[in-house]
């Protein structure tokens, strides 16, 4: 029983392990976009981990052998985490973000996006496997990543609440609602990006502003010209 609850407990820290390397990727995304390109696709990340309970009920219910090794080659959303972006074009773009790092390798891929369910259902999602370096092992871990956008995000979280409080039985009615909702969101989606892409193109950079750089967390700090100057003379001059 000491070695059983010692073997769980390694599983469980593992896939624990790889949605926080998961999760630092993305905060790192996310930051170096805000500080340096002053727009970040990435508004909002969470993530869930599935109990002990929860994992084996899924097992016992899809029919696979309860052990942890057919386990952990048959349920991939055992750790999970969920990007909400602004646009569509960012839900590619941050998936392609993350499947060109050299320690995340794809596994598998379901765009709902291009594709959606016929419930009205859209999100990216994929299956990513990433190492994780325990003392002894270096064990690969899978994490789902689910990439939708806020009317996205909105949708699913409604469409979830009313599955949950119809326990499934929702009134055709009701159904046909939410899709026509999803509909409505897909359009709004597009409208918005179409609206964003139009004010981008009329910005223009104020010159006054050249020189000042900012930081989340930090007051802005100005850098000296001369300072400028000589990274592009260094940029500039052959050696």
């Amino acid at each position: 029983m000491r070695e059983l609850k010692l073997e769980l407990t390694r599983f469980m820290m593992s896939y624990k392990f790889a949605s926080d390397e998961m999760l630092t990727k993305i905060n790192i995304l996310k930051e170096e976009f805000s500080s340096i390109h002053d727009y970040s696709p990435i508004e909002h990340v969470s993530s869930r981990l599935k109990s002990p309970e929860g994992i084996l009920q899924k097992a016992i219910r899809k029919g696979y052998p309860l052990e942890l090794d057919g386990i952990r080659d048959n349920i991939q959303d055992i750790a999970g985490i969920r990007i909400t972006c602004s646009f569509i074009s960012d839900t590619y773009r941050i998936r392609d973000l993350l499947a060109g790092q050299r320690d995340v390798t794809v596994l598998h891929e379901k765009d709902y996006i291009r594709e959606p369910k016929a419930n009205g259902y859209q999100s990216l999602h994929l299956i990513v496997a990433i190492p994780v370096f325990m003392s002894d092992r270096v064990q690969p871990v899978t994490v789902e990543i689910q990439i939708r956008t806020i009317a996205m995000d909105f949708w699913a979280s409604l469409e979830h609440k009313i599955f949950y409080k119809y326990n499934g039985a929702v009134p055709d009615t009701l159904v046909e609602d939410l899709r026509q909702a999803a509909d409505a969101a897909s359009r709004l989606d597009v409208k918005m990006e179409l609206l964003h892409d139009q004010v981008v193109a009329l910005e223009s950079v104020d010159p006054n502003d050249a020189d000042l750089f900012s930081f989340d967390g930090l007051p802005p700090f100005p850098l000296p010209k001369g300072l400028l100057d000589s990274f592009m003379r260094g940029r500039t001059e052959p050696e």
